[in-house]
């Protein structure tokens, strides 16, 4: 079915976003996945092009578009090149901005949105922790008052982009005895006293994305880079996972679409008992269920664009659209496996990488059951 969201502007956009990939990240992608990371080079060109400052103001070096289509744009073509790549260009332009922009003091902004626009600064978010996983209220990281600032002890994981980061907004206990309501984000540059970087995370999937843990020993962090709010740091945190549950939701499903449009063109050509393996009835019937699957999902998660793009979106659908998506994304690509054979399961065929890229999709912006348990609320039960 034709999506009717797009108007000339997201076409043209889309266009610009298309070439950008081709020529920036397609012909890299060997390097990136050896280096188990997506090389500064790609960014800086990425900031250049205007990707990476959507939400940000132009007195900050963005383009402030205001309309959350673009980003969606964005995200779905680098999403067609590698899951992995959409994940850290999102965390960053669609995670990381509204943080920056809308909690940022004027000081704040002057200093770091300009470089973060550009791509000279790269961004990560710190929420996660090896014991919390996707309890954010019971992180464990430390912020204690000193002279002028805080002193910061603890550990995150998982964190896509931390091999890289410039700039990481870290989620703290200020008022342990507070609870959820005593946590404040930081923002820890690189260079700091005390902040290390663990090793790159071996990972099932998602090779080029250069996922790392962080620590924070006796971290010295100056009042000025408190981001928001004392001890609104979990508010803030929920006011903003709406947005990055959409985002993986975007993501997700563009992947997806991807993959199984590349599988049809496979199943076409593949020949097996004198017939192409498209034409086997079984075939065929699934590939119509998928394709079918596929556009509904796609239908679902543009309304729930347009809803945040004209703040209606909620909490509970967002999170309908998130573990949905992740769903259909993990059962489609697990079909194309299937209907590839043997050569499904080589590494050297994009589809491999593919399903176990999208197998974390159900984890993370919040697993799956955490999700389902939201929506359950919701309803009452």
């Amino acid at each position: 079915m034709d999506r009717v969201i797009f108007n000339e502007d997201h076409h043209a956009f889309r266009a610009s976003a298309k070439e950008y990939c081709d020529r920036s990240l397609v012909p890299r992608m060997e390097q990136f996945l050896e280096e188990k990371t997506i090389d500064r080079a790609a960014w800086l060109e990425a900031g250049k092009q205007g990707f990476l400052g959507l939400d940000v103001p132009e007195e900050y070096g963005g383009s402030s578009v205001g309309d959350y289509r673009f980003n969606q744009v964005f995200a779905e073509e680098v999403s067609k090149v590698s899951a992995a790549l959409s994940s850290c260009f999102g965390i960053h332009y669609d995670c990381a901005a509204p943080y920056f922009v809308d909690l940022g003091t004027e000081e704040q902004k002057q200093r770091w949105l300009p470089k973060f626009c550009s791509g000279e600064y790269v961004a990560a978010i710190g929420m996660t922790e090896p014991s919390g996983g996707s309890d954010l209220a019971a992180l464990k990281t430390t912020a204690k008052k000193a002279d002028g600032g805080w002193v910061l002890n603890g550990s995150k994981t998982f964190i896509t982009n931390g091999d890289m980061a410039d700039l990481v907004i870290v989620a703290a206990r200020t008022t342990p005895e507070k609870g959820a309501k005593g946590i404040t984000l930081f923002v820890v540059e690189e260079g700091m006293e005390g902040f290390a970087r663990g090793r790159k995370l071996d990972k099932v999937g998602q090779t080029e994305s250069g996922t790392s843990e962080l620590f924070f020993e006796d971290l010295f962090v100056a009042d000025d880079n408190v981001l928001g709010e004392l001890d609104r740091g979990f508010i803030h945190m929920m006011e903003r996972l709406a947005q990055e549950r959409i985002g993986a939701a975007v993501s997700n499903i563009a992947h997806a679409t991807q993959i199984l449009d590349e599988t049809i063109e496979y199943v076409k050509q593949r020949k097996a008992f004198g017939q192409s393996v498209g034409s086997f009835q079984y075939n065929k019937f699934l590939i119509a269920e998928l394709v079918t699957k596929v556009e509904v999902t796609q239908a679902y998660v543009d309304n729930g664009v347009v809803a945040h793009d004209e703040d209606r979106l909620t909490a509970v659908d967002a999170a309908k659209t998130k573990w949905w998506s992740a769903h259909v994304q993990n059962e489609v690509l697990d079909a194309c496996v299937q209907l590839h054979g043997g050569y499904g399961y080589m590494n050297e065929y994009r589809v491999a990488r593919a399903w176990r890229d999208a197998r974390v999709t159900k984890i993370w912006a919040g697993s799956n059951e955490i999700m389902k348990e939201l929506i359950g609320r919701d309803l009452g039960l």
